[in-house]
């Protein structure tokens, strides 16, 4: 053992070790209970930033966790290889796209491995590899066949930036989620998926989803917004035609103003044929996003329903309506929008009727007929559109007559690939769809017909919605899945990602599941049991205001600290000496240049130091605010118990081989036993911190507590060195977690084997009848001294039953009559104060 902490030395040998032994791979093992951890797998953007490396690492003090409980740990990991971003980066790079992701992988999974994750990488899935997408080809085909996929011509939202159409969840105030470019309605020819067949069943499954957050539930819930109502009947004034008017409450029949129509409703295209301001109305409109966001547009259509009654109800066409309603009541009592409108037409609530009647249907009078109400239930949530004008995808398996027919290619026809001089081709026009359909790979011969071939591509997150699925199989070729892997392996027993997943992939997997449930693929109605939403990772940002007066971002390795004359206030420079203004801490992001580079931390402080600054610095779900400041304290406290644990071998003592912690407590004293006891209430502790609660950082923290607490304990005879012996031993398996590599060299030194499968620590109670343990405690009221008492040792985390003792205190109690108690306060140890109202 070297006398000094070397990261890099000690980290390089472990990792060979776990490379040479293949340490982490898994198979079905049905004698160890299953655990499958799972993080939501990266894209191969070129490096990793903090927020993966605090994703994986989380990931990673979980799976190895349960790996030391004596589970069987599936901890697979993979690539989101297609999409926009690496194709715009190789046109810039004047590359393709394959070669471009593939060096990104084989450089961020080098990343990964310094990190020291304990990732099966037997398994690993790369989502561009035709391999694993001709699965998907096949679960496309076979859902086309079920009438679960369709195409049609409508409205989408585009990108002209991206030049590509999102999803509605893939738009955000109006803009792409990706570029920020505003989105355009455009008519175009796309792919759907039906994910409104399983609204309500993805809705009511929140129910079962109890180890999820419930602000990813909510958001979900509203995302796929549930609206009940009746739906009435309606006739236009001196016209036969009906018109089908959605009321969420009876309650609001007694204040209908008047009618609202939503200008995609079919009657607006024919009002629009003869009424010239709503077809400029409709012309102005259409083409804007249906966003929650937009402004509300409205005009009075000169157009009327009659009620029950034979009363006239003015029909207003509104721009935007919510839940995919097309056509409901206005109540300006209860709706401030709707008030707006009233007000504009000079609108009354003129409607004033008694509901039950309303809703007897032997007072309905004939102009209602020929159906009068019914349930109706709208939900906010649209099918999913999966098509993308890009070639970096998922070819769609599919073929167009000259009639427009579309013919499903068959399964022995897949995996349909782009060759690769496409992307040699494409690069050369910037892309543009036109010029490359016309390249003669896309002209299909089908039994003598011409035919042209699918441009569109998959939307990227298909690939990212069921590859937790093939990880459970990832080299099975005879079908999409495996049974016997799938029924082992599934649900996800824990997944970490994003709380921006929450309404795009977070619905999408679930979905995806379901699908395959029906299909026979899958065994259970829900992907995942457990759902980690990690925060952000902040750090300070600097920017300078240039001639134009716009921010320029300075990178913090540009940025210099001075102070001002009277050394009290900082300034802050740049390489140029420009006065920078410091920002409140950001997101770490390319665009503001305030993003720490993994790499050069691992070089300065080591893989272990990272790792465990980045799991106490703040919990999981919390954002955590970068300071190098911290990863230097982690990496001193490291040093700190290296050089003990040095200096400890050197002490004149050994261990012996009969060793017996169990034992070993019958002759303990009285300070042997209080610091075996600690290492009882730290495993308790830490067990509790990550099993239960998923708060790591209070679960280092106890780790800390107690060697600073073993580090002053005197060492002065054997008894003590072995207790020291079992204390360093339970520290270093409840680190191991959180810095593998430290854990791994310091346990193999105290002579462990097969270290990566050692048991968790256990609790071993201990007998404190052989002598009294007691401390003395001050006892306060209102901050004054009233008396001393003693308790047991072994209390002295459990302020509940000091609280207990006190009060039963005769010498305290008499004190206690006819005051109110406002709360107490337990200093550990030392004080107990109680407060009192005066």
């Amino acid at each position: 053992m070297e006398k000094e902490y070397y990261p890099h030395n000690v980290e390089q040998y472990v990792q060979k070790q776990w490379d040479k032994h293949n340490t982490f791979h898994v198979d079905i093992d049905y004698n160890k209970k299953k655990f499958y951890c799972l993080s939501m797998l990266p894209y191969p953007s070129g490096n990793l930033h903090m927020g993966h490396v605090r994703n994986y690492t989380i990931s990673d003090v979980i799976a190895r966790y349960h790996r030391m409980l004596g589970e069987n740990v599936l901890h697979p990991i993979g690539w989101d290889a297609f999409g926009l971003p690496a194709e715009i980066a190789a046109i810039n790079h004047k590359t393709s796209p394959d070669i471009w992701t593939k060096q990104n992988i084989q450089y961020m999974k080098q990343q990964l491995k310094f990190l020291g994750f304990s990732f099966d990488w037997n398994r690993e899935i790369t989502t561009c590899n035709a391999q694993y997408y001709r699965w998907e080809q096949l679960l496309f085909l076979k859902l086309y066949r079920l009438g679960l996929v369709y195409k049609k011509n409508t409205i989408v939202n585009w990108c002209s930036h991206d030049k590509t159409v999102l999803a509605n969840e893939q738009v955000y105030k109006n803009t792409c989620w990706r570029c920020g470019n505003t989105i355009k309605l455009k008519q175009m020819l796309q792919w759907f998926l039906k994910i409104t067949n399983y609204a309500e069943e993805l809705l009511s499954g929140l129910n079962k989803l109890n180890g999820w957050p419930k602000q990813v539930k909510c958001m979900q819930q509203n995302w796929i917004g549930k609206k009940e109502g009746i739906e009435i009947n309606y006739k236009i004034y001196k016209t036969n035609t009906i018109l089908k008017v959605f009321i969420q409450k009876k309650q609001y029949m007694h204040n209908i103003s008047f009618i609202k129509l939503s200008l995609r409703h079919d009657f607006c295209k024919k009002i629009s044929a003869y009424n010239l301001t709503v077809k400029k109305f409709l012309d102005m409109y259409i083409y804007q996003t249906s966003s929650k966001h937009n402004t509300l547009s409205f005009i009075h259509s000169n157009l009327f329903i009659i009620d029950h009654l034979n009363n006239k109800i003015p029909i207003i066409i509104v721009n935007v309506m919510p839940h995919n309603i097309k056509a409901c009541i206005g109540t300006p009592l209860y709706n401030s929008e709707d008030h707006v409108i009233a007000h504009k037409y000079n609108l009354i609530t003129y409607v004033k009727n008694n509901v039950n009647y309303l809703f007897n249907s032997s007072h309905v009078k004939s102009n209602m007929e020929p159906l009068f109400f019914q349930q109706k239930i709208y939900y906010s949530l649209n099918d999913w559109c999966i098509s993308r004008q890009r070639l970096w995808g998922t070819p769609i398996p599919v073929i167009t007559l000259t009639n427009g027919n579309i013919i499903p290619l068959k399964k022995q026809d897949l995996p349909i690939i782009f060759p690769k001089y496409l992307f040699e081709q494409y690069k050369k026009y910037d892309y543009n769809q036109k010029k490359i359909i016309d390249l003669t790979w896309f002209n299909y011969n089908y039994n003598g017909q011409y035919a042209k071939r699918e441009i569109d591509t998959f939307d990227t997150f298909i690939e990212s919605s069921w590859y937790y699925a093939r990880y459970t199989c990832p080299n099975h070729n005879k079908g999409i899945l495996n049974p016997d892997d799938i029924k082992y392996w599934l649900p996800v027993n824990q997944y970490i990602g994003g709380i921006e997943h929450a309404t795009m992939h977070l619905i999408y997997l679930r979905f995806f599941h379901k699908l395959m449930r029906d299909l026979g693929l899958v065994y259970n109605d829900e992907p995942v049991k457990n759902l980690l939403c990690q925060g952000m990772v902040l750090s300070d940002a600097f920017y300078y205001i240039d001639d134009n007066h716009h921010k320029k971002w300075v990178s913090y390795k540009n940025v210099h600290v001075k102070y001002d004359k009277n050394n009290q206030n900082k300034i802050f420079r740049d390489n140029k000496n420009r006065i920078l203004i410091r920002h409140k801490m950001l997101k770490m992001s390319k665009s503001k240049k305030n993003g720490v580079d993994p790499n050069s931390m691992i070089k300065k402080y080591g893989a272990d130091t990272l790792r465990l600054f980045l799991m106490f610095a703040a919990p999981p779900t919390i954002s955590l605010e970068w300071r190098e400041s911290g990863i230097n304290g982690m990496f001193k406290f490291l040093k700190k118990l290296w050089r003990f644990i040095y200096q400890y071998r050197l002490l004149p003592y050994d261990i012996s081989i009969s060793f017996n912690i169990t034992q070993l407590s019958n002759n303990y004293d009285q300070r042997q036993f209080e610091l075996h006891n600690i290492i009882n209430k730290t495993i308790q502790q830490v067990s509790n911190d990550i099993h239960e609660r998923q708060i790591f950082n209070t679960a280092i923290s106890s780790i800390m507590s107690l060697v600073n607490y073993m580090m002053k304990y005197h060492i002065n005879n054997l008894i003590d060195y072995n207790i020291i012996y079992y204390a360093l031993n339970t520290i270093l398996k409840l680190l191991y977690p959180f810095t593998p590599h430290f854990s791994y060299v310091l346990l193999e030194y105290f002579g462990n084997k097969s270290i990566d499968f050692l048991p968790w620590p256990k609790f071993f109670p201990i007998k404190s009848n052989q002598f009294t343990v007691t401390f003395n405690l001050v006892i306060q009221i209102n901050g004054k001294k009233k008396y001393v008492i003693t308790i047991p040792i072994i209390d002295a985390d459990n302020k509940k039953k000091i609280k207990q003792i006190v009060y039963k205190n005769n010498k305290i109690s008499k004190y206690l009559t006819k005051i109110t108690i406002i709360k107490t306060i337990y200093i550990y140890k030392k004080i107990f104060n109680i407060v009192t109202i005066k």
